[in-house]
């Protein structure tokens, strides 16, 4: 985002943070969706952990507070292998993963619906994905 854009990113996730609050008000606060703020990054946490991330191969969706890589395979087998293995890590960590699958190729967004934006969920699941990769 040309002139001031980093700003205006960090306006626009304070700002879905307010509406997460809101909504999580408005359903009764469940226990689950209030514990949910003790995984929202600092700002200084944030800007580390994406450095760390784009240096794997992660890039920040410009549109949405998420996360977001491509994975190629040698085959359907490997990448659908891969899928599982992520698959049974995000159902133990009940967090899970947007992704997309043709063949050999496999993309993934990564983002706490909840929270609306991005997360230590986010970066737990995605430092997973990224040992489940280099492991085929």
């Amino acid at each position: 985002m040309p002139g001031g854009g980093a700003g205006l990113r960090l306006a626009l996730l304070g700002a879905r943070r307010a509406v997460a609050a809101a909504l999580r008000g408005a359903a009764g606060g469940s226990r689950a969706a209030m514990s949910s703020q003790s995984h929202w990054l600092t700002t200084e946490e944030r800007n580390q952990i994406l450095l760390d991330l784009k240096a794997s191969g992660w890039s920040e969706l410009g549109e949405r507070d998420a996360i977001y890589k491509e994975f190629n395979f040698k085959n359907f087998n490997q990448a659908f292998g891969f899928m599982t293995r992520v698959a049974l890590q995000a159902e133990k960590m009940n967090h899970h993963p947007e992704w997309f699958n043709v063949y050999s190729k496999v993309q993934i967004t990564l983002i706490s619906h909840d929270c609306g934006g991005l997360t230590k969920r986010d970066v737990k699941l995605a430092q997973f994905i990224d040992k489940a990769a280099a492991s085929v």
